[in-house]
């Protein structure tokens, strides 16, 4: 699991990267959310990655579960009113779900995208600028992830074949180009999407990766 972990987050920093670009170029990241909310959301990712190391994983995918059908369940009701849109402003909220959400995306080896998206939409902002913003963020949680896990196989003095620490060098050289193409091709899909239709079907795409996650808890 930490071997898969630490690879996953290697991986989508190259992914990450290619997806803050392609969203950049079509304007849909926010940096005063990356600023504003995205450092809680590293916090959050070196407390989770230090309690990930040392931790078994069975209560956590529950946890991460149920958060994610609660999340899915947002977007899907959410109403997208563009125009009577205010970001909320509040330090506290940010905080709290900047934290909460770097913490989960550690131990699973993710970059947060399926939390901090329904999170910035909570927050007030439009689904487009969720998405790329969140990709944003991810950057940072991939990158931070990644150290984190590679210093923590140094530090238990981990021998896994083909390997750095908890970094599988084969499947990283694997899976970076497929991984960075497909990103490319999901960020100018959202893009040309209506913005209500990619909301809805991201919300269904958490319902799915809840009931995998489900699946996994009772098979562990």
């Amino acid at each position: 699991m930490h071997l898969t972990v630490g690879t996953a987050f290697t991986i989508t920093i190259f992914t990450s990267t290619v997806s803050v670009i392609t969203h950049h170029k079509n304007k849909l990241v926010d940096l005063s959310v990356v600023k504003t909310f995205g450092i809680f959301v590293v916090i959050g990712v070196l407390i989770g990655t230090i309690f990930a190391s040392i931790m078994k994983t069975k209560m956590l995918v529950l946890f991460f579960s149920i958060v994610v059908y609660v999340f899915g369940a947002y977007l899907m009701l959410a109403q997208e009113k563009i125009k009577k849109i205010k970001p909320n402003p509040s330090l506290s909220p940010r905080i709290i779900f900047g934290i909460l959400s770097g913490f989960i995306s550690a131990p699973m080896g993710i970059t947060g995208a399926m939390m901090n998206v329904p999170i910035l939409r909570y927050l007030g902002y439009p689904i487009s600028k969720c998405i790329g913003s969140a990709a944003a963020i991810g950057f940072f949680i991939s990158f931070t992830g990644s150290i984190g896990f590679l210093i923590s196989g140094f530090y238990f003095d981990v021998n896994l074949p083909f390997s750095i620490g908890f970094i599988n060098i084969p499947a990283f050289i694997l899976f970076v180009p497929i991984t960075s193409f497909m990103a490319r091709v999901g960020a100018n899909t959202v893009y040309k999407m209506d913005k209500v239709k990619a909301q809805r079907l991201f919300g269904v795409f958490l319902y799915t990766v809840g009931t995998i996650f489900i699946y996994r808890y009772f098979n562990i």
